[in-house]
């Protein structure tokens, strides 16, 4: 159970600061407290965030770790910590360079807050979340990874495009793996309770679907950086729904163990989220085009799997 409303941020980057800026701003953790390698930018930053919590309605305190060890006695620990695939270096290098990464930073979470919840959101994603159950050994329900959370703000985003209404009722679901192969189902969105089905066409659902996969890559295109802002407050959505122990249903990364046909892989379904990180698996009834991109978007995660596998990455 939830004792100390105490997050740890591992990584604070643009997608970690901004994790904790929402959280404090939101009034959601008793403390908070970042950790990055790189010397001055934790420091900085949790100084940063604290004086702006002023105008926040409960006040949290931000501390910035010197150590992994200062990382302790969490209930939540987020791992934001990895390195963008650069010039010539293969899937294969940026797989094992990240793994490497996570097991390190895994195995001090396991040694300073061995009762935390962990929530992954390095990338490969799926993989990567895949990568700590394997290292933790710990119950599935303790590892989630950031996924459809914010693919499906994405989606929802897209949608009040299309529709020029319907801010904050858009009900959004995107499953499958954190990349290429995600599946927006937008048959399944709703605005309020109106099926999305009953507003648009299915060209319409199909461009949504499109530019909702590409959500990533046009932030890219403008500000040659992946965005921030909509992980960070999906990183916190998550977070409070744990802290809150709200039941909340979003699509997370987690292992299954049968569900939807599929066992030992991580892969985005929807979730209720609680006090014991994931309350249950959601299976839902697929039809058969569903199910065979679901199919698909496992095999992308398997191939990753595979990869450190073969690199005796779990040995």
């Amino acid at each position: 159970m939830i004792k100390n409303r105490k997050v740890g941020i591992i990584g604070a980057g643009a997608v970690g600061a901004s994790a904790a800026f929402a959280l404090a701003v939101m009034g959601t953790c008793k403390e908070i407290v970042l950790f990055d390698i790189a010397e001055g930018v934790a420091q900085g930053k949790a100084i940063d965030i604290e004086q702006a919590t002023h105008y926040s309605t409960k006040p949290t305190r931000i501390t910035a770790a010197q150590t992994p060890a200062d990382v302790k006695d969490c209930d939540i620990v987020v791992i934001t910590a990895g390195v963008p695939r650069k010039g010539d270096m293969t899937r294969e290098d940026l797989l094992m360079i990240n793994a490497k990464i996570i097991k390190s930073v895994t195995e001090d979470i396991m040694k300073y807050s061995p009762d935390a919840i962990i929530i992954s959101v390095s990338n490969p994603l799926d993989v990567m979340t895949y990568t700590i159950g394997q290292i933790t050994g710990w119950e599935r329900n303790r590892i989630i990874g950031m996924a459809g959370a914010l693919d499906g703000s994405r989606m929802a985003y897209q949608i009040r495009k299309k529709l020029g209404y319907g801010a904050a009722r858009v009900g959004a679901l995107v499953i499958g793996d954190h990349g290429e192969n995600m599946i927006p189902i937008p048959q399944k969105a709703n605005i309020g309770d109106v099926p999305l089905t009953d507003l648009l066409s299915k060209e319409d659902m199909e461009d949504i679907i499109e530019r909702t996969k590409n959500g990533g890559a046009e932030i890219v295109g403008h500000l040659k950086t992946s965005g921030y802002y909509a992980p960070g407050r999906a990183i916190a959505y998550m977070v409070e729904a744990i802290l809150n122990d709200s039941k909340a249903v979003v699509s997370s990364s987690v292992i299954l163990n049968g569900e939807y046909g599929h066992s030992d892989v991580c892969v985005g379904v929807p979730v209720v989220l609680g006090a014991r990180g994931i309350e249950t698996i959601v299976e839902m009834n697929l039809d058969n085009d569903l199910k065979e991109k679901f199919n698909i978007s496992v095999k992308t995660v398997k191939n990753g799997i595979e990869i450190l596998e073969k690199n005796n990455f779990f040995n």
